[in-house]
């Protein structure tokens, strides 16, 4: 770092990392990044603590400097691609952020931070905000924070859930669970979770979930889970129709071609088979099947098989030249 520095410009810098190491950094460490020696990056930390800024220190092997939570902070330190970054991400997972004007949770936030921002930068954020359109997903689903938040921190200390649940259909019922996870994929968010009812894995949409209530049992997460596998292999698993697809061509083909909740790829021959289940024949075959680039036969079931029929059918008239 520049020797010419003012210390109001260390300080800052001083405050830029320790944002940016939520785990702490060792005064030796912050020395280093500074280029001063640790009395002097010790000092630039004193100055931060007269400016009411809580910088808490701890000793030992594994101490340092981090930043306390809840205090009046100056404006938040980004980087241009950091900010325009932070809002480009925000307006394709919530694209009515967009909208300063719009009675939107994120929006809110959004507009808060970007206030917060420094003139230059933030004035390009909002700029980015402003004139970027974002189309609606209408398969994405919004959960409610507070409920979602729940979930992460049953979670995080491993403490079973009671969940009442909706399912699509109307019906609801409450569930013990041991709460895995909380996975987003393609704009829903999910719960994979172990149901003690049923003893075995289980996913819910967290946009179905009424409340949440933590109990005094500990669970213990499975070894080696991946939480986004195992999920996309179980949507794929337990709904009401079988589906059972066969291919001619070797699985190392086919496998780039199958999402997970399709089912499961499995050799068969000189080929291979897809076996799995849909809650949706006509969506599996036309939103699916469909678009596989490969032939293929649909053993079955009956539901899967007359809906790929009704689809075949549909595109055969598509092309006959008879009125």
């Amino acid at each position: 770092m520049p020797t010419e520095l003012s210390p109001t410009a260390r300080a800052l810098r001083t405050l830029e990392i320790l944002q940016s190491r939520t785990a702490g950094v060792t005064a030796d460490e912050l020395a280093a990044s500074l280029g001063v020696t640790e009395r002097a990056a010790r000092r630039y930390v004193a100055i931060l603590r007269e400016a009411g800024i809580p910088v808490h220190s701890a000793r030992g092997p594994y101490g340092g400097y981090r930043l306390g939570r809840g205090a009046r902070l100056p404006p938040v330190v980004f980087t241009e691609p950091e900010a325009l970054g932070l809002v480009m991400a925000v307006l394709d997972g919530q694209p009515a952020a967009a909208d300063p004007d719009a009675d939107d949770l994120v929006g809110t936030a959004l507009g808060k931070v970007i206030r917060a921002l420094p003139e230059s930068v933030g004035r390009q954020a909002a700029a980015l905000r402003e004139h970027a359109s974002a189309a609606p997903d209408r398969h994405a689903s919004r959960p409610d924070p507070a409920l979602t938040s729940a979930l992460v921190a049953a979670s995080a200390v491993r403490r079973r859930v009671l969940v009442n649940y909706r399912s699509e259909s109307g019906n609801e019922w409450e569930a013990e669970v041991d709460p895995w996870a909380v996975v987003v994929r393609y704009g829903r968010w999910y719960l994979l979770c172990h149901s003690h009812h049923a003893d075995a894995l289980r996913t819910y949409r967290i946009d179905r979930v009424r409340a949440v209530r933590e109990t005094a049992h500990r669970f213990e997460m499975p070894d080696g889970l991946d939480p986004v596998a195992v999920l996309e292999e179980n949507l794929g698993q337990g709904w009401a129709f079988p589906t059972r697809v066969v291919f001619d061509a070797p699985m190392s083909e086919v496998l780039p071609s199958i999402r997970p909740p399709m089912g499961r790829l499995e050799p068969s021959g000189e080929g291979c088979v897809l076996v799995g289940s849909t809650r949706n024949p006509t969506m599996y075959a036309q939103e699916w099947l469909a678009q596989l680039p490969l032939a293929f036969r649909v053993e079955g079931g009956q539901e899967l098989r007359a809906a790929v029929e009704v689809l075949a059918t549909r595109f055969t008239a598509a092309v006959t030249d008879e009125p």
